[in-house]
């Protein structure tokens, strides 16, 4: 197992919940093009490279990208302010086309279940995400089961690489951060 940066961490969360409803909208691209910009963990970043590498990579391997993904978030070590991080890039993402659907939350209870931070916390920080939270009976097996029902009922379809970014903007944006 590949170690990763925090910043790839946060990067593949995002894209992992753009594409988790097999669609990637300019409004997702957008956000995570502006989270990265104003985040402090993104220096000397090309969001158009970084982002055609992830649908590459989702394009040739499919569903054991998304595996991938979760194996390096379980074996993650990051502090509560980074897992609240991850889950900040997560929701947004989540909540940026307008639409929410079923299987963006069964992503997020993923991600939210490779986490050690506590719901309590979690809400703290994002108290309009409580049906994210919504009690599951979770087990080992449960989320084996919910990962694997998510990865069996996923058609991800091969995505168009992005042109046309202006990375310009990004660029001057983290130099002001």
């Amino acid at each position: 197992m590949d170690n990763i940066t925090f910043d790839r961490l946060l990067l593949k969360t995002a894209f992992c919940c753009m594409a988790s409803d097999s669609k990637i909208e300019q409004r997702e691209l957008d956000l995570i093009n502006s989270m990265c910009a104003k985040s402090p963990y993104f220096k000397d970043f090309n969001f158009q490279e970084e982002i055609n590498i992830l649908l590459g990579k989702l394009n040739t391997q499919g569903k054991s990208f998304i595996t991938y993904y979760f194996e390096l978030l379980k074996k993650a070590t990051l502090t509560e302010t980074e897992e609240l991080c991850l889950i900040d890039f997560a929701i947004k993402t989540i909540k940026s086309d307008e639409e929410i659907d079923y299987a963006e939350i069964k992503m997020f209870k993923i991600i939210r279940h490779n986490l050690k931070i506590t719901d309590d916390s979690i809400l703290a920080k994002f108290p309009d995400i409580e049906q994210f939270l919504e009690e599951d009976i979770i087990t080992e097996s449960y989320l084996e089961k919910i990962t694997n029902q998510y990865l069996d009922s996923t058609v991800l379809p091969q995505f168009e690489l992005i042109s046309g970014f202006d990375v310009s903007e990004n660029k001057d944006a983290n130099k002001s951060n």
